[in-house]
């Protein structure tokens, strides 16, 4: 059991990586807490991705909160928090101080450029890997395809997507459960 230190500083170093939100760190957060400490299962991390979605606040900081509760109780869940939120006050402080004195050099122009990019790679490797293991059959399927034509092509709120495809996986499970 990892102790509110470690806890911290684990996810101290995933909140540095704050470019590009929470969707930017799930990468960071799988490879740290599935693959070296094993705080988590891929399948409990995506179902903290889940609730964390539909929950309010960013989804890696309220992520790190289940893992947090889940290893060390509140006190566990507390210390996660703060570890992964107190880069980004810092980095956002700092940036904050000394962004109008240099946004307009070109060279400060092409770095934020760059890390728009690369955010972008972090959350598409993000969607590929998360729909690799939730579309685990032809209905998910669609359910992720129509979410997707939603959101993206009509602008439908993305709250009313998670609770409609939450609704969808529920009657879906009910007929399954109906049919076995």
């Amino acid at each position: 059991m990892p102790t509110l230190l470690e806890l911290a500083l684990t996810f101290a170093r995933i909140g540095i990586c704050t470019f590009g939100g929470g969707y930017a760190m799930l990468p960071i957060l799988q490879r740290e807490i599935v693959d070296a400490r094993h705080w988590a299962t891929e399948d409990e991390l995506m179902d903290y991705y889940a609730i964390g979605q539909c929950t309010p606040g960013v989804i890696a900081v309220n992520t790190a909160t289940f893992i947090g509760y889940k290893k060390r109780g509140v006190a566990g869940a507390a210390a996660a928090t703060l570890g992964i939120v107190a880069p980004s006050i810092i980095i956002i402080t700092i940036i904050a101080a000394f962004i109008q004195q240099f946004a307009h050099l070109p060279a400060v122009q092409h770095a934020f450029a760059g890390v728009r990019i690369a955010v972008c790679a972090l959350v598409l490797h993000s969607v590929y890997k998360m729909a690799r293991k939730g579309v685990t059959d032809w209905l998910t399927g669609c359910i992720l395809i129509a979410t997707f034509i939603a959101v993206a092509f009509f602008g439908v709120s993305p709250v009313l997507v998670v609770v409609l495809a939450g609704a969808a996986g529920i009657l879906a499970g009910l007929v399954r459960g109906r049919k076995a």
